[in-house]
């Protein structure tokens, strides 16, 4: 208000008409008209005009025109040339004045303009404007604290009313379980970008970086989560080539309402689960070769117990002699045998052909020493064990079932060779043994033995022969680098 009195009064001084009003015998005549039009436009309580010795040339009481202005503040425009605004009480009350000087063209003071409002009148006008504001920020208030509240429950079932605290600690154990888990996990959106990938994922595909929200296509072209994401159907142990390996992959869909809004992908190392599977084999193998070995040895004993009881000591004695030759004969063509593990692997299958009635020899040329490392154990059992197997089977409806094991290690490489005396492998079946799931056997989950021995024998890098002839059986040759 001080502000607006001491603009108005700073205009009026410099308007020329008041100036040259000051020059005529009667200024108040032109001046007063004059102040009481800008005064009604301004809306000030009072505008007066005086001379240098303070006399009024214009007043809003026309009785007062004439005579000297009180409130004794007019010294700094008048004789300093100042502009201000004061406070002060002059014959209308307590009042709030804007001051300005009247200087005529020879840079002369002549005269001094007071603009002024009513401390009553502001003091009014500022309870008014509070009031107004008070109201509007209340208004306001009651908006934003509903719209705080509209929000909060938003947000609240957003986060299914977890509170931050919770939120944070959620996301504390989801990173500690992704990066303790081994498998490698990769999420998507209904974009296809990735959402979330896991330290297993990364060293599997070979990234670096932050590749959130990057397409999916860009860092694992063959993941065909984008096809999942348009089926909304679960594909299960999809056998698929990343670089220079085999992963299995798991993709499932995350459906919301309804709506497939996602992918998770879950994969691991084909070579690990065939590690896993082979040491179930081996202890599966271990299992049968006890088992056929206890048969066995149970039967004898009772055999014996009764030559004993019956007090024939003789054939006892031949019976016991026997076995024991047949027992050292092998042992002796076992300890050629230096590799513990093909030890083993052949005891099981000894006992195995004792009960399945099936002649299992041992060549004896049959010689190797310890297996390299490289060739981890789990990987010959799965080897050995899976074409020995596959000669069993080849000979159970022969007459004379003859199966025959040979191992050399002289020179580069260790070669292993197992023949039947079975019926061959017909001509037309021929290209399709290696195949996964083909098996010219009845039953359920068949067809995976040659199928894992020759992805084992490729990673190994090593070779295998087949040779299968009807009048003579089958050779299995497998040559694995030392």
């Amino acid at each position: 208000m001080g502000d607006m009195a001491l603009h108005t009064a700073t205009t009026i001084s410099y308007m020329p008409s008041i100036k040259e009003a000051f020059e005529t015998e009667n200024p108040s005549e032109e001046i007063q008209p004059l102040a009481l039009e800008i005064q009604e436009q301004v809306g000030a309580e009072f505008i007066v005009i005086g001379n240098k010795q303070s006399i009024r040339y214009a007043h809003p009481n026309e009785a007062l025109i004439g005579q000297r202005m009180v409130g004794g503040d007019n010294e700094r425009a008048l004789v300093e040339g100042r502009y201000y605004v004061s406070k002060a009480e002059g014959t209308l009350g307590p009042s709030l004045r804007g001051k300005a000087p009247i200087v005529n063209d020879q840079n002369e003071i002549i005269g001094v303009v007071s603009v002024g409002f009513l401390m009553e009148d502001i003091y009014t006008t500022f309870f008014n404007t509070l009031g107004k504001i008070a109201g509007v920020s209340f208004l306001v208030l009651v908006i934003g604290g509903l719209g705080g509240y509209m929000l909060t429950r938003s947000i609240r079932k957003d986060t299914m009313g977890l509170e931050p605290y919770q939120i944070a600690a959620l996301y504390q154990e989801r990173e500690a379980v992704l990066s303790s888990v081994k498998e490698g996990l990769i999420a998507i959106d209904k974009n296809a970008h990735v959402t979330t990938i896991n330290a297993a994922a990364r060293n599997l595909l070979h990234l670096s970086g932050d590749v959130t929200q990057q397409p999916i296509q860009a860092i694992f072209p063959n993941s065909e989560m984008e096809r999942v994401l348009r089926s909304g159907k679960e594909e299960r142990d999809q056998e698929i080539s990343l670089g220079d390996r085999m992963v299995i992959v798991t993709r499932t869909p995350v459906i919301e309402n309804e709506e497939v809004v996602g992918v998770v992908a879950s994969f691991r190392d084909k070579s690990e689960v065939r590690e896993m599977v082979g040491a179930l084999s081996e202890i599966k193998r271990y299992s049968e070769g006890l088992r056929s070995q206890t048969h066995e040895y149970a039967n004898k004993m009772y055999v014996l117990l009764g030559l004993l009881q019956l007090k024939n000591y003789d054939e006892a004695m031949d019976l016991i002699q026997a076995d024991f030759k047949s027992v050292q004969y092998q042992s002796n063509r076992l300890d050629q045998i230096k590799d513990d593990t093909v030890q083993a692997i052949l005891l099981g299958k000894i006992s195995k052909a004792s009960e399945l009635k099936i002649d299992f020899v041992v060549d004896e040329d049959a010689s190797i020493e310890a297996v390299p490392e490289q060739i981890s154990r789990s990987k010959l059992v799965t080897i050995l064990g899976n074409i020995i197997d596959n000669a069993f089977e080849a000979v159970k409806d022969q007459i004379d079932k003859q199966v025959t094991f040979s191992a050399t290690d002289i020179g580069r490489e260790i070669v292993f060779e197992v023949s039947d005396n079975g019926p061959g492998i017909p001509e037309e079946v021929m290209p399709y043994i290696f195949v996964r799931g083909f098996s010219t056997k009845k039953g359920e989950q068949r067809g995976f033995g040659l199928s894992n021995v020759r992805e084992i024998v490729e990673e190994l890098g090593g070779t295998f022969e087949l040779d299968s002839d009807p009048s003579t059986g089958t050779t299995f040759s497998l040559f694995l680098s030392k």
